[in-house]
Parts: structure tokens; C-alpha cells; sequence
């Protein structure tokens, strides 16, 4: 009886904001970020400065990543989600840890734990936001979360690799200190294990069943796949262009640099999303694939001025941020209440299929091509995404009509 005299705020949390995710999300951006340039020149410089063998590395990570972030789902019905995302914490200080020990094998298995902490988060994130975020919200919670990622996306790539020129183990420590910070905010925030909708009556899904149903509706594949090209992007403009920095006489700090002020880019993202919507997301979509794309195939032609190519690459990042804004969408807008966490693994795997992808592509271009081949591979993938976003419906996102009378 006594339960009855506790305040009701301490009885129960407080339903999460938007704000609340976006600070999480501006959490692991602070993780990610500080990483981002630095390890792929730790990676770099720890195979030799090998280029293809570095791809090789990211690739088999990639491979690992995907099928641990698919199987994630599986595992939240036996691991509560809260205690699956501390895990995934847990991953990055784990993979910070190898990371400064810096040996070979060391930075192979650091790589393949933070792609693991990445996949379990993210999986854990989206069903947290689907459970919590109306539909029509969406986009204002993406533009809100990358507000809130714009400091650590901006600052962390050129502070990463000025540290790593400081003290290889630099870097690592300061990321591994975030992902604790993550880790104790997420707890502060007591997000718990969501909202729980069962299905009616019928068996448990094995671990991949879900992929069935994910095949039977296009719409979700459409926005998966624009998903992995944006995400294809990002990997060469993270990865490639800081090696093509280094390799064409500029240094290893213009890559760093580069990315740092292109995430500024992220401040301007609540203005992107009223103007896309206003645009329409088909539109907005398609423009901002066109955009990169062609930024992304000039820079290949003219790889024999360095800081042309850099300069280009640069401004297909702002068409990158674009879609990260609304990119998205397509899918998010598409997932049914019943089918949350299972899809948000689906839709994880973007980035691990992307991380397969962009290396395992960039290994067999280096065989026939220099580096900035990899910049016109690029840009088919995304022109193709750019094509496939004109079969969008023209309304999608837009508000729908009241069905009452005036």
C-alpha cells in the first residue's frame, strides 16, 4: 500500500523527446566522429600504407558487421534492447582499446568491433525512435539529430587526426571516453526496452525470417538501397579521399579537415528539411543524388589537379548531408508499428552492406585503375540511385488531407 504515496514522477519515466534522441545521437557522433579520419590512416599506416589492404580490412569488417547487425533483433528478444544497446557500448570501448595497442591484427580486430557497436546502437536507436516518434515527426527528429551532431561531425575528424600526429593512442582514448559518456547518458535517460507490440497469435521469427517480408515490399527496398549509396558516399569520402590526400603529396591532415568543415554543413539540416518537404522528397531526393554524382565523376577527371579533386569532393559532401536529411525517409516512413525492430535491423544494414560494397569495389578498381577510379565508381552508384528515385511517389511525405468535413 505504501507504493501508493510514491510520486508519480518517480513511479514512471518521462515519455523520451526528440531532443532526448537527438542527444544520443550527438553522443555517438562525437564517438564516430573522433574516428572517422583517424582510423583510417591508423589502419593505413598500420598495413604497410597499402591502400588495397587496407580495403581488405574494412571489407572483412563489413562482412562481420552486416550479419551481427541482422542477427541483432534475435537477440533483443532474449537480451532486453536497453541491455543490447549497453552493449553496443560497450563494443566501442572495446574497440578502442585494441585500436591503442595499434598492432596489425590489433587494429583489424578494433575495426571489427567498432562496425559491431555501430550496428547494435544504430539498430537500437531506430527502434527506440519508431517507438516514440509519430510519423509525421520523422523528419523533424532527423533534422533535430543532426543538429545536435553538427559540433562532433565538424570538430571531430580534424581533432582526430591532428591527435594521431600528436600520440597514436590519442584519438582512441578520447572516443573510448565518449562512448562511456554515451553509455551513462543513455542509462540517465531511461529509455528502458521500448514499447512492446506483440503481433496476434503465430510463431517467432527466426533471425532472418523478417527478410522476407522485407523483399515483398518495394518501397522499403527502394529506400534501403538509396540508403547504401548515400552511405557508399560517405565511405569514399572518409576513407579514399584522406588516402588520396596523402598519396598526392597533400598530407594526412587535408582529408580531416576536408570532413570536418563539410559536417558543418549539418547545422543547416532543419532548414534542408523545411525545404525539401516544401520541394518534395522525391525531388529533393533525386537532386541531391544528381548533385553528388556529378561532383563525385568531375573529381575523377580531373585527379591531375590534387586540390581540384578535393575541392569537388568537398561539395558533394553538402548533397551527402542532404541526404542524410531526407534520404531516410522513404523507408522510415514506410515501417509498420508491428514490424520496428526487425526492420530497423533491415535498415541498419545499409551501412554494413556499405562497408562491404565500397571497399570490395574499391579493391578490384585499384587492380585496373589509380585511386580516383574509385571517385567514378561513386558516381554510377549513385546516379543509378538518382534514377531509381523517379519511380518515388510524388506526394510521399507530404501531409495528408483531414478526412473530416470543413
Amino acid at each position: 500500500m505504501a507504493v501508493r504515496y510514491i510520486p508519480l514522477a518517480l513511479k514512471h519515466s518521462a515519455p523520451p523527446r526528440i531532443e532526448n534522441f537527438a542527444l544520443l545521437a550527438g553522443l555517438e557522433a562525437a564517438v564516430r566522429g573522433t574516428l572517422i579520419s583517424a582510423m583510417p590512416i591508423a589502419v593505413y599506416k598500420a598495413l604497410g600504407d597499402d591502400a588495397q589492404a587496407t580495403s581488405a580490412a574494412y571489407f572483412a569488417a563489413g562482412i562481420v558487421a552486416l550479419v551481427w547487425g541482422l542477427m541483432v533483433p534475435w537477440a533483443t528478444r532474449w537480451i532486453p534492447r536497453r541491455w543490447t544497446y549497453s552493449a553496443g557500448c560497450g563494443l566501442y570501448v572495446l574497440g578502442m582499446a585494441l585500436a591503442v595497442i595499434g598492432t596489425p591484427l590489433a587494429i583489424h580486430a578494433a575495426l571489427i568491433c567498432n562496425a559491431m557497436a555501430t550496428a547494435t546502437t544504430f539498430v537500437c536507436f531506430n527502434a527506440y525512435v519508431l517507438d516514440y516518434v509519430d510519423r509525421v515527426n520523422l523528419g523533424r527528429s532527423q533534422s533535430v539529430q543532426m543538429v545536435y551532431a553538427a559540433l562532433p561531425w565538424s570538430l571531430g575528424p580534424m581533432t582526430g587526426v591532428w591527435l594521431l600526429g600528436e600520440w597514436h593512442a590519442a584519438p582512441f582514448l578520447l572516443a573510448g571516453t565518449f562512448a562511456l559518456l554515451l553509455l551513462a547518458v543513455f542509462w540517465v535517460l531511461r529509455l528502458g526496452n521500448g514499447k512492446q507490440i506483440t503481433r496476434a497469435k503465430g510463431p517467432a521469427v527466426n533471425p532472418l525470417g523478417y527478410l522476407g517480408r522485407f523483399f515483398h515490399q518495394p518501397r522499403l527496398i527502394a529506400g534501403w538501397f538509396f540508403a547504401v549509396m548515400r552511405s557508399c558516399g560517405w565511405w569514399v569520402y572518409v576513407v579514399y579521399l584522406p588516402i588520396f590526400c596523402v598519396e598526392a603529396g597533400l598530407g594526412d591532415h587535408v582529408g580531416g579537415i576536408a570532413l570536418s568543415l563539410s559536417n558543418a554543413f549539418l547545422f543547416a539540416a532543419p532548414a534542408v528539411n523545411r525545404w525539401a518537404r516544401r520541394l518534395s522528397v522525391r525531388r529533393s531526393v533525386r537532386l541531391a543524388f544528381l548533385g553528388c554524382g556529378t561532383l563525385m565523376l568531375s573529381a575523377a577527371l580531373l585527379s591531375v589537379l590534387p586540390w581540384a579533386t578535393v575541392v569537388l569532393v568537398f561539395g558533394s559532401s553538402f548533397f551527402l548531408v542532404m541526404l542524410d536529411v531526407v534520404g531516410g525517409l522513404p523507408f522510415l516512413m514506410s515501417v509498420k508499428p508491428s514490424e520496428r525492430t526487425e526492420m530497423s535491423a533491415v535498415y541498419s544494414s545499409f551501412r554494413d552492406v556499405s562497408g562491404i560494397l565500397t571497399p570490395g569495389a574499391a579493391w578490384l578498381v585499384l587492380f585496373i585503375l589509380p585511386l580516383p577510379g574509385i571517385f567514378a565508381a561513386s558516381a554510377a552508384g549513385l546516379f543509378a540511385s538518382w534514377a531509381i528515385a523517379g519511380r518515388l511517389h510524388p506526394r510521399l511525405g507530404a501531409a495528408r488531407p483531414s478526412r473530416g468535413g470543413a
